[in-house]
């Protein structure tokens, strides 16, 4: 089974930042891609960034790119997002999610966190 815990959610004004965290534990053997989705009220979840299991390679949604940084420690087994100049519409539940790959798409995941809210004040 595994586990993942997500943290670091909250409140920040439009133009903030914030840094999400994911530590994972138990059978994560063979899903070895960690990556991050959301899901907005009455949308359904997407796919917003993806690491490979050394960090080396790592892949955004055009909304990410240039503000979302994702990054991952191996020896925490850890994935972060750090997320510069939010804007209301990034307001939304973000989950973070483990899978086999690949780790650009979002069929690459199948197993996903309870989820932290992020809300961004205009």
């Amino acid at each position: 089974q595994v586990q993942l815990v997500e943290s670091g959610g909250g409140v920040v004004q439009a133009g903030g930042s914030l840094r999400l965290s994911c530590a994972a534990s138990g059978r994560t053997a063979r899903r070895n891609v960690m990556g991050w989705f959301r899901q907005a009220p009455g949308k359904e979840r997407d796919f917003v960034a993806g690491t490979t299991y050394s960090g080396s390679s790592t892949y955004y949604t055009d909304y990410a790119k240039g503000r979302f940084t994702i990054s991952r420690d191996i020896v925490k087994n850890t994935v972060y997002l750090q997320m510069n100049s939010l804007k209301p519409e990034d307001t939304a539940v973000y989950y973070c999610a483990v899978g086999s790959g690949p780790a650009s798409t979002a069929t690459g995941y199948d197993f996903w966190g309870q989820g932290t809210q992020v809300t961004v004040s205009s």
